[in-house]
């Protein structure tokens, strides 16, 4: 059965929007895109590397498919290897109005989600991995498929952007699975889900 592995750059202040450039996503007026650049040193180079090194098949959101496929594919270098598994792997994409992708490899998820993953899990043997598509991952975790999260945490608060885990999101609980800091300051830790949260209460010490 497949592993669903998300990679996720996010901010200080939690948000997830057009870290790569700043035309990426500008949805509500959103002006602060290409905010990861700057960090991009040989450390965060390598884990990027060991981390595609990995993947079975790819699940993205609509929107990170949709800049993906603009990219991607006109990358032809065959050392490269992100481009070489995004342009030969399988790509699965959970959307209603995508109907005549053009990328090589994708197969569009148009039923109930859960039902979907959970298949594509258990037919795939290997990392199923998600690149940002924040909306997506949030899904995934209050639906209990996501297994493991890599979360790249940036040195810079923006103060406005879509975030990862607003208010309402699904109540989770994560065990800490190895992590990392970069030479430029970028948190790279690994969570693996492990349920609901538990709670407690720090009482006074005895005798006081």
């Amino acid at each position: 059965m497949g592993k669903l592995v998300s990679t996720l750059f996010i901010t200080l202040d939690g948000v997830y929007q057009a870290p790569g450039g700043p035309q990426e996503d500008t949805r509500g007026g959103f002006t602060h895109g290409g905010w990861s650049f700057p960090y991009a040193d040989e450390d965060f180079g390598r884990f990027i590397n060991e981390v595609f090194a990995r993947p079975a098949a790819f699940l993205l959101g609509r929107r990170t498919y949709d800049i993906f496929a603009t990219y991607w594919p006109k990358v032809t270098d065959p050392a490269d290897p992100v481009a070489a598994k995004l342009n030969s792997l399988p790509k699965y994409v959970p959307s209603s109005t995508l109907t005549d992708p053009q990328w090589s490899g994708t197969t569009v998820l148009s039923g109930d989600l859960a039902e979907e993953v959970t298949a594509l899990k258990e037919r795939t043997d290997g990392e199923i991995q998600v690149h940002g598509s924040g909306a997506l991952v949030r899904r995934l975790v209050a639906l209990g498929l996501v297994d493991t999260l890599h979360l790249l945490t940036f040195p810079v608060v923006l103060g406005s952007g879509f975030r990862l885990f607003p208010e309402g999101a699904a109540p989770t609980a994560f065990e800490h699975a190895g992590g990392s800091v970069t030479g430029a300051g970028v948190s790279v830790q690994t969570y693996d889900v492990a349920g609901r949260p538990q709670y407690g209460e720090f009482g006074l010490p005895e005798g006081a």
